[in-house]
């Protein structure tokens, strides 16, 4: 065996510590000699006693030294124990007989000083104790037999105790017993030659278990020089090892066998356990002996425990942190569920006898424009210079005008149809009138006069964003719960819903599921239907469309075109509406009583409908002449691709609805109205005009109800949709095969051990890189969310909680779990309830963890792609620092740091650790030396993990996961938002 692996393997074995004395063994000095602890001599107290007993005291023949250098060595000596006597050192009675003779022979008056006379009435008898407990102070004596050290130090080793618990009770105090009530002092003998010895104080005795339990503190040791242990073979000196242990000493003995008369017992201190695992270092063949009278043990009440102290264990710092934490975050969110049930209530409570009257709100805007910068512009730093040709428009160099000084205004019970080309800007107008947010700069002014309070403006757009798995009528009823009144009955919601499908024709496909390109649902027609009555059950005051008619066949528009212009003009609640039109059926254009055209920005025309723009062109004398029968809206189309100059300077000055423009231009700016200017900051940073009306909060339902209508969704998609739950379960029980049976029954070799850590590894890895399913999830459904949260459905965080409830649950912990069983037995981890469900905790941290960064990647791209990328080279990145592929104490300082941000390193040291607390040994050879340490050392070695560091890693894993929760909340309510 090599010389660099010795120094590995013994750089850590130790059994105790000694501070350096006058007198050896911690005698203590008496003027020029030393008193001596039992079973010591000569005038250091160095040599150990030859034969004879316990009661002789400094009369009693040492061992002479022998050897070079020279020590008192016992097997050289030839001694041999008195009749009755036994252990190395001869200090431990066998029966009361030796007790009684050696006592006798001592000359000690019975009757003296410390001594219960018979006439206390007590038997002064004296006895033999031969168990582990101590009553006075016992001897002890046992053999040290190791894999390890026998492979180093071929000889025999033997360890000697005295503890020392009422030295007043012994026989012969300071002759039996040495040093104070409650201390220990112990000698290591090796081949007959003491190596080291130490000492400890403040010990308890706890006798409950059948055996005896000692635990100490202030333990020290000090190594004899030059002895075989300690330099005596310079490849194998442990005096640096020994002289530094201290903390806690604890002493375990189990009962003595019947058979054999001897038990077995563990030396455990902070650096044995290391090394050889939670029991310390093993003690076989103990044997126990205390010379005591029989009125010491009456006289103690035959008591099976007499700790001196509180025995009882007490919570570690990381234990208690780590409760406080999951006790904070459960008061938490049971504060929160009381707070949401208490707004929820008075919610309910606020009255509300029937549904509000909506309608009847006017929309005007006046010189309305936007301008995106160009190419090296900024909306903060723009050039000031305008182009030649702007005549008192808002174009500037390299910037792009969409629209430029656009009046307008629509009565409720009016259809306003926007015509133009592609490019004209109608779908920017729309937009704007509706307040949507815009990244270019928006100037001018959109009113709503008669109107006290901020009006509900529904907005319809382009594309229909629906929920494929809901059904027509859980579609609507979703919008009803959420954008209509808390205080509104519920069945008044639906009686709301079964009016909206009758009045949109759609009652019949209530049960139909939406559908969408890959499940067959209901047509594009009765989609866009069902997208305007997202809107008409919240009940709009003014009602504003994109395009609703765009990739619809004739009959499905004249469909959307009744439905609208009955929404316009009913009798009850008259509603304007306003919607942009790309190339209308003639029938379609003549369902509109207002028209607007654009033409590169501008109004080319705006007034009532029919032949009216016809009529206005005609008389500016420079439109192409209109051939009769020729669908308007065609020729109007015609026109604006490509109008003459001067038509755009009549349209500024001859407006159709001249009447209703003055009227623009001489209201009464209300509460309502929202002022645009040059200086406007961009739309990002600008208040939004109008929120949808309910609580302060801008939403109609509080919080609570939020959560439940959009938790009763997803069980519902999850329920229709089991394909991505049953693929993530089915995969988990492969994968938990597969990787129990790559590490089935593991050995307790070093390569198994490894093997251990490895399969740990393996899980870790595969929820990093399975916890992308998340991320495409969140990317999947965010064009949903966005419109949803632009329609003030639900607050963001209401959205966040129930994805973290139905994505989190079924699709990340449950499989987590699933393949975490399979795997744990299969491999034959630690096969205990306790550390299982730890290692299950943290894998469910971790995979929490995982699951919220994903999120978070999710939401801060838009591009899914970058998300993806991202995440798998964060996961590689993780896997490199775990410390599977390279020990963290190896890693240069200036890449060291990133391990410290690694959630898979915690993952994998806590999974780890928790595996080697449950006490397993590494039994191994390590060129044909047997190694049986403990796999805490292994572990350090490989891996560089702390065996201290489960609950450390279980807090910090918390940490990731609120930190990630946070950011995934902050994003999503800054970030995740409409823009256009």
């Amino acid at each position: 065996m090599d010389g660099g692996l010795l120094r590995i393997l013994f750089l850590f074995i130790s059994f105790t510590l000694a501070n350096a004395q006058s007198c050896a063994n911690y005698g203590s000095v008496n003027g020029s000699s030393c008193s001596c602890p039992s079973g010591f001599g000569g005038s250091n107290c160095a040599q150990p006693a030859c034969g004879g007993t316990i009661f002789q005291g400094s009369s009693r023949n040492i061992a002479p030294p022998s050897g070079s250098p020279s020590f008192g060595n016992l097997t050289a000596a030839g001694c041999s124990c008195s009749s009755g006597w036994t252990g190395t050192g001869c200090n431990v009675c066998q029966n009361a007989d030796a007790c009684q003779v050696a006592f006798s022979a001592s000359g000690y008056n019975q009757t003296g000083s410390g001594v219960t006379g018979s006439q206390d009435g007590l038997n002064s008898t004296m006895v033999c104790n031969t168990s582990p407990q101590v009553w006075a102070a016992g001897q002890m004596s046992c053999q040290v037999i190791n894999p390890t050290l026998q492979a180093i130090y071929s000889g025999a080793s033997s360890l000697n105790i005295l503890r020392t618990f009422k030295s007043g009770l012994t026989p012969i105090p300071n002759v039996t017993a040495f040093g104070s009530d409650n201390t220990i002092l112990a000698q290591l003998f090796y081949d007959g030659v003491e190596q080291f010895y130490c000492k400890a104080d403040t010990c308890t005795q706890d006798t409950s278990s059948g055996g005896a339990d000692w635990n100490c503190q202030n333990l020290a040791c000090t190594c004899i020089p030059n002895t075989t242990f300690c330099g005596g073979v310079p490849i194998t000196n442990l005096t640096s090892t020994i002289d530094g242990l201290g903390g806690t000493l604890g002493i375990s003995c189990g009962a003595v066998a019947s058979n054999n008369g001897t038990a077995a017992c563990s030396f455990k201190q902070t650096v044995l356990d290391s090394l050889f695992g939670a029991n310390g270092l093993s003690l076989t063949g103990c044997t126990f002996g205390e010379c005591v009278r029989q009125s010491v043990i009456d006289s103690s009440g035959n008591s099976t425990s007499t700790p001196t102290a509180d025995s009882k264990k007490q919570l570690s710092g990381g234990v208690i942190a780590g409760l406080a934490v999951v006790g904070g975050l459960v008061g938490l969110a049971l504060v929160g569920v009381l707070l949401g049930w208490l707004s929820q209530r008075k919610a309910r409570r606020g009255g509300g006898d029937g549904l509000v009257q909506t309608g009847g709100v006017p929309v005007v805007w006046k010189d309305v424009s936007y301008v995106v910068p160009g190419s090296g512009a900024s909306l903060f730093s723009r050039k000031k210079k305008k182009t030649a040709d702007d005549e008192g428009g808002l174009a500037y160099n390299d910037d792009k005008v969409v629209l430029d000084a656009v009046s307008g205004r629509v009565e409720p019970g009016q259809m306003l149809a926007i015509l133009g080309p592609s490019g004209a800007g109608k779908t920017t107008l729309v937009e704007i009138l509706a307040g949507k947010q815009k990244i270019g700069l928006t100037t001018g002014e959109v009113t709503f006069p008669s109107s006290s309070s901020r009006p509900r403006v529904g907005f319809v757009p382009q594309q229909d964003l629906l929920p494929p798995t809901l059904t027509v009528s859980e579609a609507l009823l979703f919008a009803a719960r959420l954008r209509l009144p808390e205080s509104l009955p519920d069945a008044e919601k639906r009686d709301r819903v079964e009016e909206v499908m009758e009045k949109l024709g759609i009652a019949k496909l209530r049960n139909v599921r939406i559908g969408d390109g890959e499940r067959r649902g209901i047509s594009g027609g009765e989609m866009r239907r069902v997208s305007i009555g997202l809107e008409l059950v919240a009940k709009p005051d003014v009602l504003i469309l994109d395009e609703p008619t765009s990739g619809l066949d004739s009959v499905s528009a004249a469909n959307v075109a009744n439905v609208l212009r009955a929404v316009a003009h009913d009798p009850q609640n008259p509603t304007a509406v306003i919607a942009s039109i790309h190339q209308p059926s003639s029938q379609l254009y003549q369902a509109f009583d207002q028209i607007l055209v654009l033409s590169h920005g501008r109004s080319l025309y705006y007034g009532p409908g029919s032949f009216h723009p016809v009529q206005h062109l005609a008389a500016q004398g420079t439109a192409p002449p209109y051939t009769e029968g020729y669908n308007i809206a065609d020729y109007l189309l015609e026109v604006a691709s490509d109008p003459p100059l001067t038509l755009f300077h009549a349209s500024a000055q001859t407006v159709g609805n001249e009447q209703s423009m003055e009227s623009a231009e001489g209201l009464e700016k209300g509460p309502s109205q929202v002022h645009l200017n040059e200086k406007s900051v961009p739309a990002s940073r600008r208040r939004t005009p109008w929120t949808s009306p309910g609580t302060g909060s801008g939403y109609a339902a509080t919080f609570l109800t939020q959560l439940e209508v959009i938790s009763g969704r997803e069980w519902k998609v999850l329920k229709r949709d089991k394909s991505l739950f049953l693929t993530h379960v089915a995969i988990a029980c492969v994968l938990g095969v597969f990787c129990g049976g790559l590490y089935y029954h593991t050995g307790i070799t070093i390569a198994g051990f490894q093997s251990r850590v490895g399969c740990l590894f393996f899980l870790g890895a595969l929820i990093a890189f399975s916890t992308l399913s998340a991320l495409y999830n969140v990317v999947q459904i965010r064009p949903l969310f966005v419109r949803e949260r632009s329609s003030s459905y639900y607050s963001p965080t209401a959205w966040l909680l129930s994805r973290l409830i139905f994505d989190v649950v079924p699709l990340r912990l449950i499989p987590t779990i699933v393949v975490a069983t399979i795997t744990y037995w299969m491999a034959g981890l630690a096969a205990d309830a306790a550390h299982f469900f730890k290692f299950l905790f943290i894998l469910v941290l971790f995979a929490l963890a995982m699951t919220l960064y994903n999120f978070l990647l999710a939401a801060f791209f838009h591009n899914g792609g970058i998300a993806i990328l991202l995440s798998a080279l964060s996961a590689l990145y993780q896997m490199t620092y775990a410390g599977f592929f390279v020990h963290l104490n190896d890693i240069p300082p200036v890449l060291r740091w990133l391990q410290w941000i690694c959630p898979l390193k915690y993952c994998l040291e806590a999974l780890a650790v928790n595996e080697i607390s449950s006490g397993l040994m590494i039994q191994d050879t390590l060129q044909g030396v047997p190694v049986d340490v403990s796999a805490s050392l292994i572990m350090q070695l490989l891996f560089g993990f702390g065996v201290n560091n489960y609950y450390r890693d279980v807090l910090v894993l918390f940490g990731f996961i609120a930190a990630f929760g946070i950011g995934v909340i902050g994003v999503v309510w800054l970030k995740v938002r409409e823009r256009r």
